[in-house]
């Protein structure tokens, strides 16, 4: 008889946990799963596909507007926020519903519960006993993070909550500077909110190179949302009229619904990580090696709940690399230098590599190419929104180590640029690439003069 229930039990079935679970089981392994909400997590349930979906809805009002300059006669449009929801969650449970038939097609057995470590290869399952394991995956990824402490908390939600609302609010107060914050005024401002984002910080999208945060934030103004900095809340009063958002400066701005998107934090709570010895860092994230191994020799964790870069695709290239390292006898680390990423805000950003802070702290000499201008369409449409290309250039190699963009399709165009960047491309191939005209890209591979700020004219 087999030592344990399962070769491999996998604890979170996001999209890390089930690629890792269908090809352990793909391998002939006796797979084990376990969700405690709905198969699909963060990404498809509440995350990155139903918010993509709440983008695509909000963009129509301003497209609406771009074609009446275009000669299209616009009648009177209105947005049906119950039929809409109500949509989306059939498309969720379809896309849930094939995870999970994924998932038996591969052989893995799913049960629908909480799941506890209670040793190094023993797992409690809320309501349906407990199972043994030779191997242990924890992928539960992250949830949102609300200050507990703060007076009038309950009154709030959070991103999870934003997927649920029974009716689209009239005027929204959201807290927070990151991509969450930033993509969901942009959909609560197309969908014709009232929406003021306010965020403790000098300026929005931490992480992000600083000239896409301010161009983001001048664009954002523009197309009406309210972006107010070096603000966070004091307390939520709960009115007859609605909610009052009261700040530490005295301001106090009210609204229908106050969102809190001030970051996520690892879903390790109720995990039984103590139980077993697995270690964590200082940000209370699973600690792992190259290989996601935690420091109990029969465990691992990939994705959120590792903190390392919390994209869905990183998630999914965690787990297939810890599948055939463990289950195919083929070692395999996934490489998290040069991860492209997008922050579906409107205006979109896509970016990949160095930002140009990070590029001069670590390699010393930059050049930087730097374009503003009105896009073809919106020029047309004496528009004043504008886009921003940036490349940041190695000065020695001449290697392009960052690319960033605001503006239209920009997550599209990002996409193939990280391909190139990844393999090494230098300025003179980048630019050896012929434009394809007349599209917003080609601005990419015309850039030829180097950008030198005022301020630093002197010194170039």
């Amino acid at each position: 008889m087999a030592k344990y229930d399962y070769d491999l039990f996998v604890i979170g079935a996001g999209s890390g946990g089930v690629r890792a679970a269908r090809l352990a089981a793909m391998s002939g392994a006796r797979v084990g799963v376990a969700e405690e909400h709905r198969v699909g997590g963060t990404c498809v349930i509440r995350g990155c596909v139903p918010k993509k979906f709440m983008v695509y809805a909000s963009e129509f009002a301003h497209h609406f507007k771009t074609a009446e300059s275009y000669g299209w006669s616009i009648g009177e449009s209105r947005f049906d926020w119950p039929a809409f929801i109500a949509d989306k969650d059939k498309e969720i449970a379809r896309l849930s519903g094939i995870y999970v038939t994924n998932l038996q097609n591969a052989g893995a057995e799913l049960v629908h519960a909480k799941a506890r470590l209670t040793d190094a290869h023993t797992v409690a399952l809320e309501g349906h006993g407990q199972v043994t394991a030779d191997k242990i995956l924890i992928a539960t990824g992250g949830r949102p993070w609300s200050p507990p402490e703060l007076p009038g908390l309950e009154h709030t939600i959070s991103s999870n909550e934003a997927f649920h609302l029974a009716q689209l609010p009239k005027r929204i107060v959201i807290a927070g500077g990151g991509y969450i914050a930033v993509e969901f005024a942009g959909i609560f401002n197309g969908l014709g909110v009232d929406t003021t984002l306010v965020h403790r910080g000098p300026n929005l999208l931490r992480g992000f190179d600083d000239n896409v945060r301010a161009h983001a934030a001048e664009e954002m103004e523009k197309r009406g949302i309210k972006v107010v900095l070096g603000c966070q809340h004091a307390r939520v009063e709960k009115t007859a009229s609605g909610l009052v958002s009261h700040m530490v400066s005295g301001q106090a701005l009210e609204s229908d619904v106050v969102m809190f998107a001030l970051g996520r934090e690892p879903y390790v709570e109720g995990l039984g990580l103590e139980a077993a010895g697995v270690a964590v860092n200082e940000k209370g994230a699973i600690a792992v090696d190259d290989y996601s191994r935690t420091n109990v020799e029969n465990i691992w964790a990939v994705g959120d709940v590792t903190d390392r870069i919390n994209l869905t695709p990183v998630a999914i290239r965690e787990g297939a690399a810890f599948a055939e390292t463990v289950f195919y006898d083929r070692p395999t680390r996934f490489d998290h230098d040069m991860v492209a990423s997008a922050v579906f805000s409107q205006p979109p950003i896509g970016s990949v590599g160095m930002s140009e802070a990070d590029a001069r702290h670590a390699l010393g000499k930059v050049d930087i190419y730097l374009s503003r201008f009105r896009p073809m369409k919106y020029t047309f449409a004496g528009a004043d929104e504008r886009c921003l290309i940036k490349l940041v250039v190695e000065a020695s190699s001449q290697k392009i180590v960052g690319c960033h963009m605001v503006g239209p399709d920009a997550p599209e165009i990002i996409q193939m640029a990280a391909v190139a960047i990844k393999m090494g491309v230098t300025k003179s191939q980048w630019d050896s690439t012929c434009a394809v005209h007349p599209t917003l890209a080609e601005e990419l591979v015309t850039m030829r003069e180097k950008f030198v700020p005022a301020d630093l004219g002197a010194v170039a």
